[in-house]
C-alpha cells in the first residue's frame, strides 16, 4: 500500500456517522463514479485513495467513511457498474413477459455490460501480469461476474421450481447462458480485433442464443414459446 493510501491517522480519525447524522449519497455517487473510470483505466494498484479523492471533490476522509478500504471501494465499483446495466429487478420472475422474452432481455443486458469499453478495458487490466495479485482478482470475480452469476441462478430456480425449465445443475446452466452470450466478439473485443458488429448480427447472436438454451433446458410448451 502506497503512503498516499494510508489509512487515516489518529488525529484524523472518522467520526461514525450516528442515527442524526446520515452520510451524503451525493459524495458516495461521485466516489463510485471516479472509482469505476480509475479503476477501468489505470487497475487497482494504478490508483490512490488520495486521487480518487480529488477527483470526486471530497475529502479523504469521506471515502474512508463511506467505503471503509482501497479494496471495499474497488468491490462497490465493481458492483455498481454491473448493477448500472443488470439491475436486480432484471432477475425478477414474476416480471411482465414469457421467459424466453426475459431470457432475451438478460442476455441483452448482459452482452452489453461486458462489451462496453470499461468492461473490455477492466477484463484486460486483469489479464495483465503484474497487474494487483490474486486477491485483486478474486475481488473483481466476486463483485463482479459472480455476482451477475448468482442472480442469474436465481432466476433459473424460480423457473424451474414454476416448471418452465428443467436443469439439473442450475450453477453450470448459469455459466453457459453467460458463456454463450459472450460468444467470439468478447474475445475479439479483448484481443482488439472488433470494434462491435451491426446491430442486427448482435441481435441474430443474442436472439439464437436463447434459442439454444431453451432447446437444452425448456421444458414442454416453453421451450416452443
Amino acid at each position: 500500500m502506497s503512503a498516499t493510501d494510508s489509512q487515516p491517522t489518529a488525529s484524523e480519525a472518522v467520526k461514525p456517522a450516528g442515527p442524526g447524522r446520515p452520510k451524503d449519497l451525493g459524495k458516495r455517487a461521485a466516489i463510485l463514479d471516479v472509482a469505476k473510470r480509475l479503476f477501468s483505466q489505470n487497475g487497482f494498484d494504478g490508483v490512490s485513495m488520495d486521487q480518487i479523492a480529488a477527483e470526486a471533490g471530497v475529502s479523504k476522509l469521506t471515502v474512508y467513511s463511506h467505503f471503509g478500504d482501497k479494496e471495499s471501494l474497488f468491490s462497490s465499483a465493481i458492483r455498481a457498474k454491473c448493477e448500472e446495466q443488470m439491475p436486480a429487478a432484471l432477475f425478477l420472475a414474476g416480471l411482465e413477459g414469457n421467459l424466453r422474452e426475459q431470457l432475451t432481455t438478460i442476455a441483452r443486458a448482459f452482452f452489453t455490460l461486458v462489451t462496453s469499453e470499461e468492461s473490455i478495458a477492466m477484463h484486460r487490466m486483469m489479464m495483465m501480469p503484474g497487474t494487483g495479485d490474486s486477491h485483486v482478482r478474486e475481488l473483481f470475480w466476486q463483485a463482479g461476474p459472480q455476482q451477475v452469476k448468482d442472480a442469474f441462478a436465481e432466476f433459473l430456480r424460480a423457473r424451474v421450481a414454476r416448471g418452465e425449465l428443467q436443469v439439473t445443475d442450475i450453477d453450470r446452466a448459469a455459466s453457459q447462458f453467460f458463456c454463450l452470450i459472450k460468444g467470439e466478439m468478447h474475445m475479439q473485443l479483448l484481443c482488439g480485433m472488433c470494434c462491435g458488429s451491426p446491430v442486427s448480427d448482435t441481435e441474430c447472436h443474442i436472439e439464437a442464443t436463447v434459442d439454444l438454451f431453451m432447446r437444452a433446458y425448456g421444458s414442454g410448451g416453453s421451450a416452443a414459446e
